[in-house]
């Protein structure tokens, strides 16, 4: 099964927010932590995975990508704490789960 996910990244709680999308969400967050890319994420040390959400269409995922840029701090701080009010890092979650579980059992995905 293919899917694309929408994912937030931290530098810590409450601390710098970084949001990206993907087709592979474990390798990319991998990536993102040991500074395999330039760019913001590494500059600002965005590296704790703080929320996804995973869609089965890349195109729903990229809106909803573009339409999260353009929210407010503090909207998407309520949608982090909504679901992961601890700030954990959700990465290793991530890797203990099935990716087909990972579309359709996180309490921390929602409609897009």
């Amino acid at each position: 099964m293919s899917y694309a996910c929408v994912y937030m990244l931290a530098s810590g709680r409450n601390g710098t927010l970084y949001t990206g999308v993907t087709s592979n969400l474990e390798t990319r967050i991998w990536q993102h932590k040991h500074d395999v890319l330039p760019g913001f994420s590494r500059k600002y040390g965005c590296r704790i995975l703080v929320w996804f959400e995973c869609h089965d269409d890349i195109h729903e995922a990229i809106l909803r990508e573009k339409r999260l840029k353009r929210w407010r701090r503090s909207w998407k701080l309520d949608l982090i704490e909504k679901d992961n009010p601890q700030w954990r890092d959700l990465y290793p979650q991530l890797l203990s789960v099935p990716a087909e579980s990972v579309l359709q059992d996180s309490p921390l995905l929602g409609p897009g």
